[in-house]
């Protein structure tokens, strides 16, 4: 599947940088008689030589799966689903390893309908596919067909041809339909690609090339996954379902075998049967979700409300609200399963057992790993999650087997398990905010802007300041008759951190938490002065203004739900000399991608040979980062002169200051 995307990828940028159209399969779509009120809608596709076109309902995890989308529907009805009447290849494919099915050189699709009012009649959609060969893959991009009464009047009167002469009109019939549907699908539509027009959206790829690029690219990602999921892991040692069983399994393995080696050997196993569990979990995420399917949706306020609600509801069962628990019956039948059998196999359902046994306390900590691990655009993501997870959960076990000593030394189960637990409770509730407030920057709902979210924040560690103090009681934490050190000097941090916060609320940065809460200018009450403001949020008005002023521009591709955007902005930006050049000699635009807010009208573009439609304000900023400097990342900095053209390389996400300054001053040198 890697490999695949890194095709997939490579061709997205070498389809940009070369300004060429690939298009190995077209379609031809038509509407037919079936019958007195049935009709057909027929979809044929023409699939070039070495090239092959996808089959519907493939299984998750594989490439996109031909499909229908049926928008609008007017005086008619679909009769059942859309059906294949073309023989296809199934096969299993290697780089994605499932049973896969396609068709290489034409492929035909047909959606029955019955039309209940021919003058209402009206059918609108589009199909989307993923064609591939051998080396490459295009992008998935929707192709529109629409269908009116005028079209159901041409194909009626094709019935009404005499009989004798109902042969020889067939094919003419079929002809002058398909140029009618072909036709009817052009004249409905906006105009295509109107930037094209517009010198200011000529693409400049090659010379961004011929620059050479400022970027960051390391796959650090993958590490701050493994060392999230190893932190995570460490963590969940210390909760009341996994601590206790720590003594009680070592003991188990040690009195199996006489032999201190094989008691050893066996205690490895056992640790290692605990990384697999763990890591085919994450594979399961992965199979099941795709690499990027719950990336795309990161700025989505469904996705967002669903898992704030999700981390809430974490918060609150390690509060003692509740317990996450599977079934009895479960463990019961792991544990019985364990004791019955011998060998690898008892050690591999033990490891089972601690899985299901934990899990009230370890699902909380499990799931927000994967929910940081889906909003990375990473395919080995969950995976490498769950194995720093494992890893860290698996170690002791097969430690103290080796060195049964250190378990006399361990202190014994009580209060303070519960402890830990309530402490991960209010930091569970503190990052369900981080979800909550992206969707609403992405749609300006304004219910979480930045002092609100601050107030917040500041409330929760206060809190768990005085929760560690013991002035706060929660259901299951025992007396605490006095305050130890570790306890103490947790409690000074939480409560030194929400005295630091407090500032934030008339306006000053907060650096520390400035990729977690919203952009100052949520904030109606702002003292600090020094932030920078992007002149304008527009792309064409800004760059008529650099006109105007005869100044280089500086475009800022950001998002809302961009981490690294809010962390560039409060550490290099607001830098003195950043901050001077940034507002006194160049024109600043930034473009939001992920921006919800709906375009007046849709625009119809046409990308890679296939249409597309932009219909919010992010649609089309997201489009002109592609379209113009071939790159979909965020964030993403190009320095342009008012013509439009680069004056020097791209830069992405690297917060060093100096080299940001040489960036900038570079820019200006060259303009």
């Amino acid at each position: 599947m890697r490999k695949h995307l890194t095709l997939f990828l490579f061709l997205f940028c070498q389809l940009l940088s070369q300004a060429q159209i690939l298009e190995p399969i077209k379609w031809h779509i038509q509407l037919k008689n079936s019958g007195k009120s049935d009709k057909e809608i027929i979809f044929t596709a023409k699939i070039d030589e070495g090239w092959h076109l996808y089959n519907m309902n493939l299984p998750q995890g594989g490439p996109v799966s031909t499909t229908f989308h049926f928008e609008k529907i007017k005086g008619a009805t679909l009769k059942g689903k859309t059906t294949v009447i073309s023989k296809a290849i199934n096969k299993k494919d290697d780089t994605f390893g499932l049973e896969l099915s396609w068709f290489i050189k034409e492929a035909i699709f047909v959606q029955k309908i019955d039309v209940t009012d021919k003058k209402k009649f009206e059918i609108e959609g589009n199909v989307e596919f993923m064609g591939c060969n051998d080396v490459t893959c295009l992008p998935p991009t929707p192709v529109k067909f629409k269908f009116t009464g005028l079209d159901l009047a041409k194909i009626d009167k094709s019935d009404q041809i005499s009989p004798k002469n109902q042969s020889k009109a067939a094919d003419t019939t079929s002809q002058l339909t398909k140029k009618a549907a072909i036709s009817t699908i052009s004249s409905n539509q906006p105009e295509i690609n109107q930037f094209n027009n517009n010198p200011l959206w000529t693409p400049v790829i090659e010379k961004l090339q011929a620059y050479g690029s400022r970027e960051i690219t390391a796959q650090t990602s993958w590490w701050i996954l493994f060392i999230s999921g190893f932190l995570g892991g460490l963590l969940a040692l210390l909760t009341p379902c996994v601590w206790p069983i720590i003594p009680m399994t070592v003991s188990f393995f040690l009195k199996r075998h006489k032999e201190r080696n094989k008691a050893i050997k066996d205690a490895l196993l056992y640790g290692l049967s605990i990384i697999v569990i763990y890591l085919l979990l994450g594979i399961g995420i992965t199979v099941m979700f795709g690499s990027s399917a719950l990336n795309s949706l990161s700025t989505n306020s469904i996705f967002n409300l669903f898992f704030f609600v999700l981390l809430v509801a974490f918060a609150f069962s390690f509060f003692g609200a509740f317990e996450m628990v599977l079934p009895s019956s479960w463990i019961n039948k792991i544990d019985k399963k364990a004791d019955t059998t011998s060998g690898i196999i008892s050690i591999f359902f033990m490891a089972f057992t601690l899985v299901l046994v934990s899990f009230s306390c370890t699902g909380p900590i499990i799931g927000t790993l994967l929910v940081q691990a889906a909003t990375m655009n990473s395919f080995a993501g969950p995976a490498i999650g769950m194995f720093g997870f494992a890893l860290a959960l698996a170690i002791p076990f097969s430690f103290f087997a080796v060195f049964p000593n250190v378990l006399q030394s361990m202190p014994k189960s009580g209060g303070w398990l519960n402890t830990v637990k309530v402490v991960l409770g209010f930091i569970e509730l503190a990052f369900a905010l981080k979800f909550l407030s992206v969707a609403d920057l992405a749609y300006g709902w304004h219910i979480l802007d930045r002092e609100t979210f601050l107030s917040i924040w500041i409330t929760l560690f206060a809190l768990l300041g005085f929760y560690l103090l013991g002035k706060i009681k929660l259901p299951n934490d025992s007396p605490l008759e006095h305050i130890s050190v570790l306890r103490l000097t947790f409690s000074i941090i939480s409560l030194s951190f929400a005295i630091y916060m407090v500032p934030g609320l008339w306006g000053a940065p907060l650096k520390a938490i400035s990729a977690f809460a919203p952009p100052m200018y949520t904030q109606d009450f702002n003292l600090y002065k020094n932030e920078v403001h992007a002149a304008f949020n527009d792309y064409d008005a800004g760059m008529e203004y650099a006109r105007k002023q005869n100044k280089p521009v500086m475009i800022d591709f950001s998002g809302y739900g961009c981490v690294n955007c809010r962390k560039m902005e409060n550490s290099v930006w607001q830098d003195t000399q950043v901050k001077s050049l940034l507002e006194n000699n160049y024109v600043l635009i930034t473009l939001m991608v992920d921006d919800k807010t709906p375009l007046e009208k849709s625009i119809t573009v046409n990308e890679f040979g296939k249409t597309r439609n932009l219909r919010t304000v992010g649609d089309k900023w997201s489009y002109l980062q592609r379209f113009k400097f071939g790159s979909n990342a965020q964030p993403f900095y190009v320095l342009l002169n008012n013509q439009g053209q680069p004056i020097g390389p791209s830069y992405t996400y690297n917060d060093n200051v100096n080299k940001y300054l040489q960036f900038l001053r570079n820019g200006l040198k060259k303009y």
